[in-house]
């Protein structure tokens, strides 16, 4: 026997739901895509219809208005009285003055056929016929539509382009659509006579020619319903086309000339409408074709006619369906969800005390501690959920233990791989000098013993480098553990500031730097230990030399009276303090116009092994323990030290603080100098 799978009841029941709701949903969505579809259709098939109209206005009143202006050259005083020298002048005049679509204008003496004046190079547009106009006029007389010989010219056949090659409605897929002109399109070549007075006769002398392209649409967009155009004629012959290697071409070679043909019989007998065509553009592409039809410009025949086609592939005029198909994708969603809601409300009532007793151990290890569900209509749900309970905080006490200790083991970790990361560096540096100086001169590749010498100091620089960093390292570790011990003496600190600047002095001249001094003071008598204040003084210039590539460091000392909370002793008895619990203070300040710091990080710069940023390690080094252990042993001299930059590079300035004393020395251990309120202990 199949053993079926387990399944809850708001799932058997949300099914059920969905297997009725989801295929009438489904079938509704489709009913609606195909109304919207056709609407579509619809619309396009009437807009192409009316665009084919208004295209077949545009040429023929086009026609017309070639014929009315060169009737209108052709009859101008201005032909009659120039010179015959300066026709080419005069025609190019007259071209510029003519609508624009007007490619070429010649004129051409009737006696020899020779093109006298043109705009377009000497090759005849066109043969004009012999007998057409009347040699001679009696008197001035109006032409009209009939003194203009009219002929159609078309563009050489181009190789290349088959039926079956790729031709589709855009510009980039008809390279050549953008032409314009006599060799892209079918052009009229209308030519009217110029009479010219003799005597009291009009006598023939010329005939004015134009050439001009059909004015058609060879590119329509996606969305555009407007389509582009083609032009036929009423034997088939393709007028205009976007591809220009069709224009020439009857309808007979195309594969859907079928349709083709029905649509020029129909435009000739009078209708206006709209067809499908699926060959037309290449295979597979279905077209709309909105048509209608016009007297053919190129002949005076009544019954000769051109048909004018808009025409727009079938996924461009439905480009709108794309997002009716969004909505409704959008719309079964959000029905299909509200289905699910309505089922979890009705199913809620009959499985809410199991769910409440999954959700809450579920979130009870990931939210905030919350009370277990208690209070259900039923005794075991009741038992389990006090089983639950006491489970929970156990496994809560427990959590909070081992979280302690995965804490306190990420951050050992993490101070571990920055000190690995930071010092392992700082020691290798100086060591590889070392053992590179001694191996020069052990190998005897110094030329003489002032060379010797000088490898020989530069390996104990680098060695008492060394000794400086393992002195820093084992300085914050006894700071740490607590048995970092300091002599306090009654000394005067300008004195040891001025020991600190001395050892600077080289670093300072050699990165020719400006140093601003303190204006000379009396001595100012402080109670701290004269090694471990200098070795503070050392850092800080130090790090200002180092991180000043250029311009000054300014350095000053003032007096200044603090309120103080509590008095503290100064390891003798006697309070620092006055009556009024005023204390006066020494504040050394050191500035430069180094790179700075930025104010997000000069925090962090007091915590043992930090530096701004990598790049600034890389850049200057340093093991980011100089202000560390200068604000433990400020802080064990009753002291302080603060840090302030404006930005980068913006420098920084460092204020050293002590309170001033005039107290004998005595020996004392960092963890037994301060009480909880700030007092002394000795």
């Amino acid at each position: 026997m199949v053993k079926l799978g387990q399944s809850s009841f708001r799932r058997i029941l949300l099914s059920r739901i969905l297997l009725l709701s989801v295929p009438v949903l489904l079938v509704g969505e489709y009913v609606t895509y195909r109304k919207a579809r056709s609407t579509l259709l619809e619309t396009a098939r009437q807009n192409l219809t009316e665009s084919a109209v208004r295209k077949a206005d545009t040429i023929e009143q086009w026609a017309k208005s070639l014929k009315s202006n060169l009737i209108g050259a052709s009859e101008s005083s201005m032909l009659q009285s120039v010179d015959p020298k300066d026709y080419q002048k005069f025609i190019a005049q007259l071209g510029q003055r003519l609508p624009a679509q007007v490619d070429c204008l010649q004129l051409t003496n009737l006696k020899t056929n020779q093109v006298i004046a043109s705009t377009c190079g000497q090759q005849p547009i066109q043969s004009l016929p012999a007998k057409f106009w009347p040699p001679v006029q009696q008197q001035q007389t109006l032409l009209d539509d009939k003194s203009v010989y009219i002929s159609l010219s078309l563009p050489p056949q181009r190789q290349g382009t088959a039926n079956d090659q790729k031709m589709a409605l855009g510009a980039e897929d008809f390279p050549e659509a953008g032409k314009e002109g006599s060799d892209s399109q079918a052009s009229l070549v209308l030519s009217a006579p110029v009479y010219i007075r003799r005597g009291n006769t009009l006598q023939l002398s010329y005939a004015l020619s134009l050439q001009s392209a059909l004015p058609v649409q060879t590119s329509a967009p996606k969305g555009s319903l407007a389509g582009y155009t083609v032009a036929i004629d009423q034997d088939g012959t393709i007028l205009a086309h976007p591809n220009v290697n069709r224009v020439g071409r009857n309808i007979d070679q195309e594969a859907d000339a079928d349709r083709l043909k029905s649509i020029v019989r129909r435009a000739i007998a009078g209708g206006t409408a709209f067809l499908h065509l699926f060959s037309f553009e290449r295979n597979g592409v279905e077209l709309l074709a909105g048509y209608a039809a016009i007297p053919s410009p190129s002949t005076t025949q009544e019954n000769s006619k051109w048909i004018i086609l808009a025409v727009s592939r079938l996924d461009y005029a439905l480009s709108g369906l794309e997002e009716i198909q969004q909505v409704l994708f959008n719309l079964i969603v959000g029905l299909v969800a509200a289905s699910i809601i309505a089922t979890l409300y009705l199913s809620r009532d009959l499985a809410r005390p199991v769910e409440k007793l999954r959700d809450y151990a579920m979130k009870v290890d990931t939210e905030a501690s919350q009370t277990v569900p208690q209070d259900f209509q039923i005794r075991e749900f009741n038992q389990l959920s006090e089983a639950l309970n006491s489970m929970v905080q156990r496994l809560r006490a427990w959590a909070k233990e081992l979280e302690v200790a995965t804490k306190e083991a990420q951050v050992a970790n993490q101070l571990k791989n920055e000190f690995l990361g930071n010092i392992s560096h700082e020691l290798r540096t100086p060591l590889n000098g070392i053992i590179g100086f001694i191996q020069i001169v052990r190998d005897g590749y110094c030329d003489d013993r002032d060379e010797e010498m000088e490898f020989l100091q530069r390996a104990h620089d680098s060695s008492m480098q060394l000794l400086n960093i393992i002195n820093d390292i084992l300085d914050i570790a006894k700071i740490e553990s607590g048995t970092f011990s300091m002599i306090l003496e009654v000394v005067d600190i300008t004195q040891v500031l001025e020991d600190a600047i001395d050892l600077q002095a080289t670093q300072i001249e050699e990165k020719g730097l400006k140093l601003s001094l303190p204006e000379p003071h009396d001595p100012i008598i402080v109670h701290a230990d004269p090694e471990k204040l200098k070795q503070v003084f050392l850092n800080i210039l130090s790090n200002a030399v180092k991180f000043t590539e250029s311009g000054s460091i300014s350095i000053s000392v003032r007096l200044e009276s603090r309120t103080n909370s509590a008095s503290f002793n100064n390891g003798s008895g006697e309070s620092t303090t006055g009556p009024s619990g005023q204390s006066d203070w020494v504040v050394v300040t050191i500035k430069d116009t180094g790179i700075g710091i930025d104010p997000e990080h000069q925090q962090k710069l007091f915590q043992p092994f930090v530096m701004a940023d990598g790049s600034t390690t890389r850049r200057f080094g340093g093991n980011g323990l100089g202000l560390a252990i200068s604000r433990r042993i400020m802080e064990s001299m009753i002291g302080s030290i603060t840090l302030h930059s404006a930005g980068v590079n913006q420098g920084t300035t460092v204020m050293i603080s002590l309170p001033v004393n005039q107290q004998s020395s005595f020996y004392f251990h960092s963890p037994d100098l301060v009480t909880e309120k700030g007092n002394s202990k000795s």
